[in-house]
């Protein structure tokens, strides 16, 4: 596989004309001084009165055209309203304007052709320009001309002006880009949109015992559980050990719930009559809205409920048990915990759940989502390549979507977003798709809205109060290998509110304290999480336009966690590049011990002669040394924000057949001779692994069998060592052994033998637990 020019996945600097040119130091000059002004005209069409009749029946039906060149816009028609209410707004890209006039024209719906009312013209160079902070432009009434210019009965309410994308009226504004996309749902697809994640608690559900269970077969010792189900979650006790009929548990289970709390939690008692069979004794339907909810780790209090062979609908009446089964519980909400919907590598948010706890913000994140160049073609139409692209981006509960342009390999969105920090050592998240649902079809969900590619940008590696204004890779791999698929230009400012504060968080947990004081297990979180993601990506797709499935999960990495060989190997190339600087020091320091450069090693033993002398100055000259190489690094600090990395990821040089497994669904798909195969290979990696994992097993356990009496001899040898060493350690001053220790270190090459050393050969002939293993 033929590796691509690196410069070619590389982070360009870039100059774009930011803010219409009028980007300075004063954030407050515009609120989109971070994307390049684009032009265009807008025309609100109102309202109409007094329109003719047009139809036997002395009816109208009437519907508004705007037409200003090759495009068209139209409002939809009511049925028989001479005074209809449109309230639309048309906008055109002044790029693409190649018409003088604008056409505004009314027309009355018929089934073979539509008749001509009226119709108000505008010349371009008279319409007015609107700069935000500006009111809105107020609409005026203009009566309505026939083909000749000669008024006609009917007036029509407008509103036209020149303006940006700044301008309020743009998010909801009919595109003339999107001309060619049909429908209501079709329109709500393409525009831009802010969503909310839904606030996320997690649930304790602590089951302490049941009373007076009711079993069919009252013969046999019951074995109970506890099954707990909310939504889609469903967990379990362990079995009760006091098998009566008044069990006792004592167990946590934990879930995610979301607001608002539509689904109550239902808790069945079973008992495992059979093995895969079980007969509930009791359920109960508690709804959380009225659950205790907790901000720190203290107990609340408990609470019986009781059971019923089957749980009450809402509406129904509840019958009265003079005698009921009864369980017992301690169920909470629990508000000091940050709940983890997003992989802890990139989080975008720390905050605990209850908003009490909640500390000021730090600063503001502002996005410019520029353009993009040289996407691929993403599908076919018409016989030919085509990509509709949109960005989303998703900081904390805040997702942001821009409005999608049409059949554009170099779209243009200039949509800036802003968002609050919390905490700088968080990451934003930029994603690009391509629209596959532009006519509002597809809703059972066949169609699934393409990935082009993603950046995630963490904000501790941004100098505050600079903007940043980058191309960025977008980077997919495919079973094929890694692809560029474009690149994305994005312009980001982090503006700190007050350095001191943001200085202070570094000192400050990552974690929400709850996460210390009452830790969760790696499988809880690792549950946990999926839940999230679950009721996030759900919640999201009900919204209207929907975030989808296949975006909210992309964006949320979900899925990272699985076995990857490629990036299981690009692991372990960290771990050897942070090993890296130790491996490179010690060889250093065997050249001084070699005595490869006399000079240096001259040096080094006056330096270590003065430290043995003075240790005083051990740790501040330490300190000092770090201080100044900290300091001659700032030359070369990095300019530019860190980026998705091929090198580092293997993605370059991935073997074709270790990418397919990558990509495999679990469990997998694959058939049997390539399963057998890749299970083979991982057998031959773990069974070096375990060589590894044995060695230092070996060495620990010598270290262990030096006073432990398993090899009297060594261990009779070792302890008469340590009596002598004691001995001439308490009557010789520490300097002077010290001094002996380092000289024999350091001694001359002349002075040394190649064989091992004694104390070597000595730890190498120790036992270990090998003997013992089958």
């Amino acid at each position: 596989m033929q590796r691509p020019p690196p410069e070619d996945f590389s982070l360009k600097e870039t100059n774009p004309h930011l803010g219409g040119g009028k980007i300075t130091g004063d954030k407050l000059t515009s609120t989109y001084d971070l994307v390049e002004q684009m032009q265009y005209l807008y025309v609100r069409v109102v309202k109409a009165k007094e329109l003719p009749a047009k139809d036997v029946t002395g009816s109208c039906d009437p519907y508004v055209e705007v037409k200003l060149g090759n495009y068209k816009g139209t409002t939809p028609h009511f049925e028989k309203k001479s005074n209809p209410e449109w309230n639309r707004v048309f906008a055109f890209s002044k790029e693409r304007i190649q018409a003088s006039v604008l056409e505004v024209t009314v027309k009355d719906k018929d089934l073979v052709k539509d008749d001509f009312i009226g119709r108000v013209l505008f010349d371009l160079n008279e319409i007015p320009k609107r700069v935000p902070p500006d009111s809105p432009l107020a609409p005026q009434w203009y009566r309505l001309d026939d083909r000749n210019g000669v008024k006609v009965k009917g007036e029509l309410m407008l509103a036209v002006w020149m303006g940006t994308q700044a301008d309020e009226a743009f998010p909801e504004a009919w595109h003339s880009d999107a001309a060619a996309v049909s429908g209501a749902d079709g329109l709500a697809n393409i525009r831009s949109k802010v969503y909310l994640s839904p606030k996320l608690w997690y649930l304790r559900v602590n089951v302490i015992e049941a009373q007076d269970l009711i079993p069919t077969d009252k013969g046999r010792y019951p074995e109970v559980f506890v099954k707990a189900i909310l939504g889609n979650q469903a967990l379990r006790t362990r079995i009760s050990q006091s098998r009566t009929i008044n069990p006792m548990w004592n167990e946590d289970l934990m879930f995610v719930a979301a607001e608002p709390f539509d689904e109550p939690l239902i808790l069945s008692v079973e008992d495992r009559i059979a093995p895969n069979k079980e007969e509930v004794l009791g359920r109960c339907a508690i709804p959380l809205q009225y659950m205790d909810r907790r901000l720190d780790h203290k107990p609340v209090n408990t609470r019986w409920f009781n059971l019923e062979k089957h749980v009450i609908i809402e509406g129904e009446k509840k019958k009265d048990t003079k005698f009921a089964s009864r369980i017992h519980t301690r169920i909470c909400l629990e508000g000091g915990y940050h709940v983890l919907d997003e992989s802890t590598h990139y989080s975008s948010d720390l905050r605990p759940t209850a908003k009490q706890l909640w500390k000021s913000n730090i600063g503001v994140l502002e996005v410019g989502i520029l353009n993009a160049q040289g996407l691929m073609p993403m599908k076919t139409k018409d016989g030919r390549g085509t990509t509709d692209a949109y960005c989303v981006a998703k900081y904390g509960q805040k997702w942001v979507r821009t409005r999608t342009i049409i059949d554009s390999f170099t779209p243009k969105w200039n949509e800036q977003y802003t968002w609050e920090v919390f905490d700088p050592c968080t990451v934003i998240t930029i994603g690009v798709f391509d629209n596959c649902h532009l006519h509002g079809g597809d809703k059972g969900g066949g169609a699934k809205d393409s990935r082009i590619g993603k950046v995630r940008i963490r904000l501790s590696t941004l100098e505050t109060d600079r903007v940043y204004t980058h191309s960025y890779p977008l980077l997919v791999l495919h079973p094929n290998g890694v692809k560029k698929m474009g690149e994305i230009h994005l312009a980001v400012r982090f503006t700190c509110s007050s350095l001191l504060n943001m200085m202070h968080m570094y000192s400050h947990p990552l974690l929400p304290k709850m996460h210390y004081l009452h830790p969760l297990t790696v499988s809880q979180l690792d549950s946990l999480r999926h839940q999230a993601t679950q009721i996030v990506s759900m919640r999201l797709s009900r919204a209207e336009p929907p975030l989808r499935k296949e975006v909210v999960e992309y964006m949320l990495d979900v899925g990272s966690h699985m076995w990857s060989m490629r990036r299981s190997k690009a692991n372990f190339f960290r771990i050897m590049g942070v090993l890296s600087g130790l491996i490179a020091v010690g060889k250093w320091f065997d050249q001084i011990c070699n005595w490869k450069n006399p000079i240096t090693t001259v040096l080094i033993h006056i330096l270590f002669i003065i430290l043995v002398m003075f240790p005083e100055l051990i740790l501040p000259t330490i300190f000092l040394y770090l201080f100044l190489i900290g300091v001659w690094y700032y030359r070369w600090r990095p300019r530019h924000p860190p980026h998705m990395d091929t090198r580092l990821s293997h993605a370059d040089s991935a073997h074709p057949d270790e990418l397919d497994e990558e990509f495999d669904t679990f469990p997998t798909s694959r058939p049997m001779d390539i399963v057998r195969m890749r299970y083979d290979r991982l057998r031959s990696i773990a069974g070096r692994i375990q060589t590894v994992v044995g060695d230092l097993a070996t060495q620990g356990e010598r270290l262990q069998s030096l006073l432990s009496w398993r090899d009297p001899r060594a261990t009779a040898l070792f302890v008469l060592f340590c009596l002598i060493a004691a001995i001439v350690l308490y009557v010789t001053p520490f300097q002077v052994v010290a001094l002996l220790t380092g000289f024999y270190v350091l001694r001359h090459p002349r002075f040394r033998h190649k064989l091992p050393a004694v104390p070597l050969n000595f730890f190498r002939r120790l036992p270990a637990r090998t003997d013992c293993m089958l």
